[in-house]
């Protein structure tokens, strides 16, 4: 992967882990007025993943790499992203697979297993490229969670 500068976002923590990952799968948003993205198509996504915190594990981790890799890239890579039905919904706005809420759902998925760490560390950014020219950049709200 091409080394990319990401936005930043500040934050309390002494250490500052990013994962950088890329996934190829497609979608398709069902919302009437979504045009040429209710059809069926694929990326190849580039995302990043940002994680803070104060405390190391007992190996001297923030977090193990890999297993930010197997929570998204494991999951998502050469999949439909609509037959995630667990998380996303075709029925529902608010679970379309558009970028913005795939990156919300990154989110969420890190976040819930960074929950059952002793050091409970915290996502602070997810940065995902849908293409060359487009990306979104997801950061919980104030008070360090999704939906405060």
């Amino acid at each position: 992967m091409i080394q990319q500068i990401y936005p930043s976002t500040p934050h309390p923590y002494q250490y500052e882990l990013n994962k950088d990952m890329q996934f190829a799968a497609a979608h398709y948003v069902p919302g009437p007025g979504a045009g040429h993205c209710g059809n069926m198509h694929g990326h190849t996504y580039f995302a990043n993943v940002t994680i803070a915190g104060n405390e190391l594990d007992e190996n001297g981790f923030l977090v193990n790499f890999s297993d930010i890799k197997k929570l998204i890239h494991d999951r998502f890579d050469h999949s439909l992203l609509n037959e995630h039905t667990a998380l996303f919904s075709d029925k529902d706005p608010d679970r379309y697979p558009t970028t913005e809420i795939v990156a919300r759902t990154m989110f969420e998925l890190i976040q819930e297993f960074l929950d059952r760490m002793p050091a409970k560390p915290r996502c602070v950014q997810i940065f995902l490229r849908e293409t060359p020219t487009s990306y979104v950049v997801f950061r919980p709200a104030a008070g360090g969670s999704y939906g405060s």
